[in-house]
């Protein structure tokens, strides 16, 4: 069952070719791990959401606080059943039909699904996990890159080109050659003490797991945070290079190119973040 606006409806073919999403990739989302009812990191969404409405000139519904979305994705999930489950819930926020490139109308329309995950909390994936740079086409640095939209064209084709080429994953490049995230979550790269992860200036996604690494990060004095711009050199010289997102917490890479690495501080970062989720 998906929520159109509120109303429930079972119909999955609901676009048209005005559909400014679909058409001119006018809309946004918000991917949300719901764990057996409880939404995780519900703020950090919310806020973010918000941001990137604004930053792409949406009208933004006077309904659209924090307790409504929370409402409404507790309603969707209860509609599929889910609440005693696990589940994946995306949220696509797009503007009104009309016009061409200049939008006619500002009013927006949510539709948020729900689809059930195997695994409640975090889990540590130790498995074979190799990946490359993605050099084909590169990301431009700036705002709209940080943002979740429907323009995600460079993930796509990258995500082809990893399964072509037998990788688990590829690290997308910026125009000032810089490496920017992975093409489903970010980067952290390990190197003794330090832990660096690009900047949101450098055109990385404005990541929610990214922040609850950083907030953890903050309160432990054995490791410094450095938010810098990380060269393709540093990447086969680094102790560890590890990927979040929301839904797969840590994804610690095990290989790139000849190199092999740990997982110490991706275990032990999973480890507090679980807590941080038990706790919330």
């Amino acid at each position: 069952m998906i929520n159109i606006n509120g109303n429930f409806s079972d119909n999955n073919q609901l676009l048209t070719p005005e559909n400014r999403g679909y058409s001119y990739g006018d809309a946004l989302f918000e991917t949300i791990k719901v764990l057996h009812g409880k939404i995780l990191f519900i703020e950090d969404h919310y806020f973010r959401l918000m941001a990137s409405m604004r930053i792409m000139r949406m009208e933004i519904p006077m309904s659209f606080t924090m307790e409504f979305i929370e409402a409404e994705i507790t309603k969707t999930v209860e509609k599929n059943n889910l609440l005693n489950a696990s589940a994946r819930v995306k949220i696509q926020v797009h503007r009104n039909s009309g016009g061409l490139y200049l939008p006619t109308n500002k009013e927006v329309t949510f539709i948020i699904s729900a689809k059930v995950l195997e695994s409640d909390f975090y889990l540590l994936h130790e498995d074979t996990y190799e990946v490359d740079l993605f050099k084909d086409f590169y990301v431009a640095p700036g705002l709209l890159s940080t943002l979740k939209s429907n323009n995600k064209t460079i993930n796509v084709v990258g995500s082809i080109y990893a399964k072509e080429n037998d990788l688990d994953n590829c690290l997308l490049i910026n125009t000032n050659k810089n490496v920017v995230e992975a093409l489903n979550g970010n980067l952290f790269l390990v190197k003794e003490n330090t832990i660096k992860t690009p900047p949101l200036l450098d055109g990385c996604l404005k990541g929610i797991m990214r922040q609850q690494i950083i907030n953890v990060l903050e309160l432990l004095p054995d490791y410094t945070l450095v938010e810098e711009s990380i060269s393709p050199f540093e990447l086969q010289k680094a102790d560890e290079l590890f990927i979040t997102n929301v839904i797969q917490g840590i994804q610690p890479i095990t290989k790139y190119r000849k190199k092999q690495f740990g997982n110490e501080v991706s275990k032990m970062l999973l480890q507090k973040i679980n807590v941080k989720v038990r706790l919330g």
